[in-house]
């Protein structure tokens, strides 16, 4: 089949480019080369055997290009950054809304031969996971405020008894509390191509990548994975620094899983017109893989635990992967596997740029105030 990935040069979609051209199909790769992700450099690990369309999204004559005879498309290019898109508001919705709504445009008006869409969205869409609360059961906690935040009470408490909930998996039937901007955008990737989806009849699957990982990950680039941020500190001797108390927890997914659920996606009927998880289920501390990288860098660094909270940011949120599994998708990391990371990272080269993020954060944060 003829397939364009946009934002095929990146972490997760290089990867899914690179198991699509090993299944014998033609792929064409549409992607901006972001400098914040590349760094100008055209990255090595780039598949010979795709087709390569430098443009933006936003282009609607480099997006007609890309389509030309797609039967599928994969729609990974994103603008991406939590923190950053907060203060980064028409960028982050440009290009991720923006250039979804540019895609579905020409999918509806081109003469394209389009049978699927596989969109990239995101667990943030979810903002705090789920809970249990010893009285009251199953609970969807809202953000926690300003005011804890400044009391530095991390746990998240029920909003009806106020009890200290407990974290639990989270289901893809979980109401939606877009916290961010980087959220809301995602949000409304989902929905725009749901929506298009079934009113022409292309089926869509949009699956919902938890904290990504694994090599390929820029290095450098300060608005990426927290594994890789970490990993940038400690190679340049830094100690990962870690908000609040370190014990929140993240859903930490292997990319050759994310890259194996979208070509599982591709070619399961089954999927279509789904939301789905991509996540392991296993919850993982911060402060833990900080510790857990450290050592297998062979560093004596410790981490930095700030006990300083950010406004937006959730406690805890993991994969309930039960629709996942029960589609019959197997793991090839049931469980956070960092070697293979770590193994690419001792020969990368990496600037370590957190100061530099988290003082630009600082700073807009204060101009908020």
């Amino acid at each position: 089949m003829q397939i364009l990935v946009t934002g095929g040069l990146g972490f997760i979609g290089g990867h899914l480019v690179d198991k699509l051209v090993q299944k014998g199909h033609a792929v064409r790769v549409l992607d901006s080369m972001e400098f914040q992700v590349h760094q100008g450099k055209f990255p090595p690990y780039a598949n010979d055997k795709a087709e390569y369309v430098i443009g933006n999204v936003l282009d609607r004559a480099a997006v007609r290009r890309a389509l030309e005879g797609a039967e599928v498309v994969f729609h990974d290019a994103a603008a991406v950054g939590v923190g950053q898109s907060m203060y980064q508001v028409h960028h982050y919705v440009e290009a991720n809304a923006g250039g979804t709504a540019m895609i579905l445009d020409e999918l509806v008006n081109g003469n394209h031969p389009i049978k699927k869409l596989i969109v990239a969205a995101s667990n943030t869409v979810y903002g705090e996971g789920l809970y249990d609360c010893p009285a009251c059961g199953k609970v969807e906690a809202p953000l926690r405020d300003a005011e804890q935040i400044k009391r530095k009470e991390w746990d998240v408490r029920c909003p009806k008894c106020a009890a200290v909930l407990k974290p639990a998996p989270t289901p893809e039937t979980k109401s939606l509390d877009s916290t961010n901007i980087y959220a809301l955008t995602k949000k409304y990737q989902e929905e725009l191509c749901m929506s298009v989806g079934r009113t022409y009849g292309i089926p869509v699957t949009s699956l919902r990548y938890f904290n990504v990982y694994g090599p390929r990950q820029s290095l450098s680039n300060p608005y990426t994975g927290v594994a890789c941020i970490f990993i940038s500190r400690l190679k340049n001797g830094n100690p990962p620094y870690i908000y609040e108390d370190g014990l929140q927890t993240r859903d930490f997914i292997h990319v050759n899983d994310v890259a194996g659920v979208n070509v599982f996606a591709m070619e399961h009927a089954a999927a279509e017109y789904q939301c789905i998880n991509v996540g392991t289920g296993n919850p993982v501390t911060i402060k833990g893989l900080a510790e857990r990288l450290a050592a297998k860098l062979g560093s004596g660094l410790g981490p930095t635990i700030s006990n300083e909270g950010r406004p937006g940011d959730i406690r805890h949120c993991f994969a309930d992967v039960s629709k996942l599994k029960g589609l019959g998708y197997q793991h090839e990391f049931p469980a956070i596997d960092l070697d293979t990371l770590v193994e690419w990272s001792t020969n990368t080269a990496s600037v370590d740029r957190f100061v530099e993020a988290k003082a630009e954060f600082d700073q807009k944060l204060g101009m908020a105030r």
